[in-house]
């Protein structure tokens, strides 16, 4: 193939890179192993995520992104560099790429996400919103004079916004998702249990157990777990149960059902009265925690639904946008921002 249209979505947690007429082609987590001692990097993706908590003092796993955005610019293009040449190693021409970036990202932000593209080997880079791409991902028709509304919940942060006419209306960006709920575990379980557990523990508690919304009826779930007791400093199992975690993780859902709230309470009302008619579709992995559909309806009067593939939208919406690139208005940056 002589030409390539790679959409990527560049993650907190992970990356997913979505190719025209093949899909996903490519996730792997957004992580890069680096030698501190020689700045040489040793891994990146999967071989670097398996390096957490498993390394000598001196190498280091680094998440080069932070609630969505580049927190650390050198290991970004190094961490993009290694995908895109991954993914069009049989390329003879340099691809276009549509990077998603969080609806709150400032134009800094955003120069430095297609910086980090052009410098790793893209001829051509387009930063699209996460919710716009989402919505496109999810198969929703946003070029009709009809209000939708997409929540993007990820692993750093979740996009809400109400589009309409091929634009966004309204829309907010928080800096709480998946991975403020693994960290919300370990507190818990450090305070309740004097137990300290890592990331992938608290993950997988989360998905296995987690809930946000339990009725009285609803049947409860126990789960084991390994951690550390942090008074005799040896290993230590111990049992949680889904009923007990619920208002650890309810307490941060409950801050995006506010968040969902305000969007609309700024929202023109005739397009409200399209939301509640067309309810509200979720996507993003985070979006997949058991009962946020039942919390979010109760607390808004929503109707809302999870897309087939929540955590693959927003990457094959990425690609779904070069069919619209002279559609497209609000969810695309300025052209002066994302044309090399």
């Amino acid at each position: 193939m002589a030409f390539e249209d790679i959409g990527i979505d560049l993650g907190t947690a992970s990356v997913q890179v979505c190719q025209s007429g093949r899909g996903i082609i490519l996730e792997e987590p957004s992580v890069v192993a680096v030698n501190t001692r020689t700045d040489a990097v040793l891994a990146v993706g999967d071989e670097a995520y398996k390096m957490i908590g498993r390394t000598p003092s001196y190498i280091q796993a680094v998440h080069p992104l932070e609630d969505g955005v580049i927190s650390n610019y050198e290991m970004t293009e190094k961490m993009i560099q290694y995908f895109l040449r991954k993914c069009c190693k049989n390329s003879v021409f340099k691809p276009r790429v549509v990077l998603c970036v969080p609806s709150g990202v400032t134009e800094v932000e955003a120069r430095a996400a297609v910086d980090a593209a052009v410098s790793a080997g893209a001829r051509k880079v387009y930063l699209i919103e996460e919710p716009v791409a989402a919505a496109l991902g999810a198969g929703i028709d946003i070029s009709i004079p009809n209000g939708v509304m997409v929540v993007d919940i990820g692993g750093g942060t979740t996009d809400i916004a109400v589009i309409s006419l091929s634009g966004v209306v309204t829309k907010t960006s928080i800096k709480l998702a998946g991975q403020k709920m693994d960290q919300a575990v370990i507190r818990y379980i450090r305070q309740s249990r004097g137990i300290l557990i890592g990331e992938k523990t608290a993950e997988e508690i989360k998905i296995k157990i987690g809930t946000v919304y339990m009725e009285d009826s609803d049947p409860d779930m126990e789960m084991e777990a390994k951690g550390r007791d942090l008074s005799l400093g040896l290993p230590r199992k111990f049992i949680i149960s889904r009923r007990e975690l619920m208002p650890v993780l309810q307490e941060l859902a409950i801050q995006i059902v506010q968040s969902v709230q305000s969007v609309v309470e700024r929202t023109p009302p005739e397009l409200v009265g399209d939301i509640f008619v067309n309810g509200l579709m979720l996507t993003g992995g985070g979006a997949m925690i058991n009962g946020l559909d039942r919390l979010i309806t109760q607390r808004t009067n929503i109707k809302c639904t999870l897309a087939q593939d929540p955590i693959e939208c927003v990457a094959k919406g990425t690609v779904k946008a070069f069919e619209l690139l002279n559609v497209l208005q609000d969810g695309f940056f300025p052209v002066s921002t994302h044309n090399h």
